[in-house]
């Protein structure tokens, strides 16, 4: 009886270092505010708090001026879900992901394309690279070079709630729109950075951003 009670001891303890392993779910929005945010915007012409806001339990982005809120951590290795609708029309935001310096307005990262028709495009900005990147023959560097989707289609239209699910595991980045796995490209060295939301143009929401840690 004595070695069943020390053997089930035993069993309650390794399940419990096995769940305290496993990955936990980091909510980035919180749905009540953007606490763990930061924001920059290009020029003086607004306020941060007239650009993104909270309502109804979703991340508003008015588009204008351009900018991005941005993650106040840094991450490197982990699995991000964000659901994203445009509800005027159809334009053009995008996810920030290994923002190097949040001092621009095009910062040094990799941006998941989320304009209409191009969503899970990536855009190489402020000099970021990525492996699966083909300058053009005898001409220069693109000031916004693109790795562009595997395929068109699977977006949703608007007042139409979209998901997007990247995964960044050891430099490789692979994006699933609405569960359609839409790229994969390979960062040329592994990079942490800050996690950013665009505003580009138009109105835009966002809801259920979280981040799952990969070890």
């Amino acid at each position: 009886m004595k070695k069943l009670i020390i053997s089930a001891i035993l069993l309650l303890q390794i399940a419990a270092h096995s769940f305290g392993d496993a990955p936990r779910t980091i909510e980035l929005f919180n749905g009540k505010n953007l606490d763990g945010w930061k924001f920059k915007l290009d020029g003086d012409s607004a306020k941060p708090e007239e650009v993104f806001g909270v309502k109804n339990g979703v991340i508003h982005i008015k588009g204008k001026p351009f900018g991005y809120m941005y993650t106040e951590e840094k991450y490197s290795n982990f699995r991000l879900h964000v659901e994203w609708m445009y509800p005027i029309e159809r334009n053009n935001s995008g996810i920030f992901l290994f923002v190097q310096e949040p001092a621009a307005v095009w910062p040094n990262a990799i941006e998941c394309q989320l304009c209409k028709d191009k969503a899970g495009d990536f855009v190489l900005l402020g000099g970021s690279d990525l492996k699966e990147y083909k300058a053009p023959d005898g001409g220069a560097r693109p000031k916004f070079p693109v790795v562009k989707r595997f395929a068109d289609g699977g977006e949703n239209g608007v007042g139409q709630w979209n998901c997007a699910d990247i995964i960044c595991r050891d430099g490789k980045i692979d994006v699933y729109i609405n569960g359609m796995h839409q790229n994969s490209a390979t960062l040329p060295s592994n990079k942490s950075g800050h996690i950013g939301l665009q505003s580009e143009g138009a109105d835009i929401l966002f809801r259920n951003v979280r981040l799952t840690p990969i070890p």
